[in-house]
């Protein structure tokens, strides 16, 4: 087995990197063939993902990201690719949300090693069905889970 560790720092706030989070768990849903789930919490999110072979989460906070994924042993060889392409594609969808919004997406420029990274990598998901709300008991709630598909259509609302 085989290990990935992705953390950057960004500057969005919880809303937008929400959106970036959104739009990485329905990237990866459609070109990896992956199942990810959004829980959305007060504090941040989490994006679940997983397939055969990959199963992970990615930490949505008000500023930063924290992705660990763990490869089985075939896609394990290909680690280091994987763990390539998830940051290089978190990074883009960074720049273009900073971009966007006028101000940096991180602490270093695009493309510059983090020296954070650790470990394998991970590959994508496919859609989701929505999953319900669930309430906990005596009254409060717990986190909603739904798809990655679902939640930007309900938070486009």
């Amino acid at each position: 087995m085989s290990d990935i560790r992705i953390h950057r720092p960004h500057r969005l706030g919880l809303s937008k990197a929400r959106e970036v989070a959104w739009q990485w768990a329905e990237e990866v849903e459609q070109r990896f063939d992956m199942t990810c789930t959004v829980i959305e919490g007060d504090g941040g999110d989490t994006v679940e993902f997983r397939r055969t072979g990959v199963d992970g989460r990615l930490l949505v906070r008000a500023d930063h990201f924290d992705l660990e994924a763990r490869l089985g042993f075939l896609l394990g060889a290909f680690s280091n690719r994987i763990e390539a392409e998830i940051e290089r594609n978190l990074d883009a969808l960074l720049a273009e949300k900073a971009k966007r919004e006028g101000k940096a997406a991180h602490g270093r420029a695009i493309g510059e090693p983090s020296g954070e990274l650790r470990g394998a990598a991970s590959k994508k998901a496919k859609p989701a069905s929505k999953a319900p709300a669930a309430s906990g008991a005596a009254g409060t709630s717990a986190p909603a889970k739904r798809s990655a598909s679902t939640s930007k259509r309900i938070a486009a609302k």
